[in-house]
């Protein structure tokens, strides 16, 4: 079966963002390799609002050539956005209803893993569903003070089990873990 995997940068703080949706904190160090992140997944799930701003985006003329790959990469994999509008898409499927029962159809296709891409409501929703499996937090070395926070509104605790973590040459310590399942979500 697939895992959904919220893979985020989140400063030392817990946030996701600036108070300004700043996200010019984010440091991509080639040693991180997201390439092969990207290979893992054939699905992206994501929230209207970044759909609109991330799902069909693309890079300048003067983008590295790296860069450029990256988002081939990204736009080549499958697509559902979660959306209270309904919208025909040639690039994405758009689900507005029944999320668990879409989810659960989505993770037992055959294929790759699946990336939560976000926004910050549709993380929230999948966080309170109990439907992340795995949470890759790469944590950066900045602490903001404010901002849109990762975790708030919690219904229950989240147990998690550290899988793995890696530092990277610019300080950012990505931890993985995974989430213990409970009957209760």
């Amino acid at each position: 079966m697939k895992k959904i995997i919220l893979n985020l940068a989140v400063t030392l703080d817990g946030f996701i963002e600036g108070p300004n949706g700043e996200i010019d904190w984010c440091i991509m160090d080639d040693d991180m390799d997201f390439d092969a992140f990207i290979a893992s997944i054939d699905t992206i799930f994501y929230g209207r609002i970044s759909y609109d701003a991330w799902g069909n985006f693309q890079p300048e003329e003067n983008t590295s050539a790296a860069e450029k790959s990256m988002w081939q990469g990204i736009h080549a994999k499958n697509k559902f956005v979660f959306s209270s509008q309904k919208r025909q898409d040639d690039n994405a499927r758009f689900i507005t209803a029944d999320i668990a029962k879409e989810v659960a159809a989505i993770k037992n296709q055959d294929g790759q893993d699946i990336w939560l891409y976000g926004g910050a409501k549709l993380i929230k929703t999948f966080i309170n569903l109990g439907l992340i499996d795995i949470y890759k937090m790469s944590v950066h070395p900045i602490v903001l003070g404010s901002g849109k926070p990762l975790f708030e509104d919690l219904k229950e605790r989240i147990g998690l089990t550290l899988i793995g973590s890696k530092v990277f040459k610019s300080g950012v310590v990505e931890l993985t873990y995974e989430a213990e399942k409970t009957t209760g979500r």
